[in-house]
């Protein structure tokens, strides 16, 4: 029977953690611009592409002065110079590819970076809640938030391809959004021990996530494989678990040995995190310890949230102690829409890293060093990980079979889940074919 919440228990809510009701973990209305005494910073960021190709970047940057973060007030205006200093950061040390690193990413640049960081508490590096999260606006305000009307504020080599990866990435985020809210839906239905609620707030979650899946079906019309595998990839890597830089990198002015931080990885979204620890998914040591490093790339409200969602009474404990059909049946439905997102996240994968990945081993094994095939400018370093450092493969099929194992009925979950093995696949497309305009619902 239903009960209410005593004084000691306060609903479980989104406020503390600066989720929003209309755009999740996304920043609502991100800034375009930084107060003027920032604009030598935007000056370079916002033609970071350009200054990349003409190999001008690091001098440009050589010569910008050092700013002083003071003048930074706002939430927004941290974010934008968070964005506009990683994509300079990650053009600085990538500009002539895995062959020609740096060692050092020098003062003027690594200092007003730091700083911003460490007030953000995020790391000085691109990560998933700069690049998505806080880069995007609208061609027209009152306009849809649709692939035709969203732009990047600031972006990388790659074209329209790069933009593609981040606007997919940042509707598959928009997709979650009746999922994230009706976590508290769950949380306090099961303190209060109200099966009917917690039922219809499941029943939510598990809708948002298949609409999530659709979003990023849209990865195959916006993104070239051999673009994103051959451009854009080493753009998003980082300097540990990465042999292109052992020693990581320098950031001179905050101290005199080299740091190591992880590139962008899909890990990084907070989406994940949040159902694996509403439903009592259980990773594999080192699965759960890579996941649980990354949360340390997320916003730390963000971080928090997940913290505190894992801190609650158990869902699938409540679930077998009701042994209420409707509400098994819901619980189930969201495991399997789970496990289905994952699976679909192995098939984009395999499109854009695993087939282009074995295509440029085809090419270095015949003595094809042109630069004819676009996968063919790939780094070395990244073929059998993620940006994130990840053992991509093995490390996504393992999370995703552990999602199966909170299932309560396992003859109910025979679901195809092996979309790796071709089973459900999106074509993937190497060649310079144009892509198929396909508009965001």
């Amino acid at each position: 029977m239903a009960t209410t919440l005593t004084d000691s228990q306060k609903p479980f809510s989104l406020d503390p953690y600066h989720v929003s009701d209309v755009f999740g973990f996304i920043l609502p209305a991100p800034l375009t611009e930084l107060p003027p005494y920032y604009q030598p910073w935007m000056d370079i960021a916002q033609h970071v592409t350009e200054l990349i190709y003409s190999h001008t970047l690091r001098s440009h940057i050589l010569k910008m002065p050092l700013l002083n973060t003071r003048f930074l007030e706002s939430h927004r205006e941290l974010r934008l110079a968070h964005l506009a200093l990683s994509v300079m950061t990650m053009g600085y040390v990538w500009q002539e590819g895995e062959n020609d690193t740096v060692k050092i990413l020098p003062r003027n640049l690594a200092v007003p970076y730091w700083k911003v960081s460490q007030r953000l508490g995020l790391p000085p590096i691109l990560t998933h809640a700069d690049a998505v999260l806080a880069n995007w606006k609208k061609r027209d305000p009152h306009g849809p938030f649709d692939m035709e009307n969203l732009e990047l504020l600031v972006t990388l080599p790659g074209g329209d391809s790069v933009r593609g990866f981040f606007m997919v990435t940042l509707l598959v985020e928009l997709a979650a959004v009746p999922a994230i809210k009706s976590i508290p839906l769950v949380i306090n239905g099961v303190q209060c021990g109200d099966a009917e609620t917690v039922t219809r707030a499941l029943e939510e979650i598990s809708q948002a996530m298949e609409g999530m899946t659709d979003a990023l079906k849209l990865m195959h019309a916006y993104v070239k494989p051999d673009v994103f595998y051959g451009i854009i990839r080493i753009y998003l890597s980082g300097w540990k678990d990465n042999s292109s830089m052992p020693a990581g990198l320098v950031y001179e002015g905050i101290q005199a040995e080299p740091m190591e931080y992880s590139g962008g990885s899909a890990a990084q979204s907070s989406l994940l995190h949040c159902f694996d620890e509403l439903l009592g998914v259980k990773h594999e040591e080192n699965c759960g310890a890579f996941l649980t490093r990354m949360r340390n790339y997320m916003p730390s409200s963000h971080k928090h949230l997940i913290q505190d969602i894992s801190l609650q009474p158990s869902l699938r404990g409540f679930v077998q102690q009701e042994a209420s059909e409707l509400l098994t049946a819901a619980f189930q439905l969201c495991v399997t829409k789970l496990m289905a997102l994952r699976s679909y996240h192995i098939n984009v994968v395999s499109c854009f890293i695993t087939i282009p990945a074995a295509r440029a081993r085809q090419l270095r094994r015949q003595g094809n060093s042109s630069q004819e095939e676009t996968v063919s400018r790939a780094p070395t370093a990244l073929e059998e990980t993620g940006t994130g450092g990840s053992g991509i493969m093995s490390f996504l099929k393992t999370v995703r079979d552990r999602t199966r194992d909170v299932s309560l009925l396992i003859p109910l979950l025979q679901i195809p889940y092996g979309l790796g093995r071709g089973e459900g696949r999106e074509p993937c497309v190497l060649s310079k074919t144009t892509q198929p305009s396909r508009t965001a619902s």
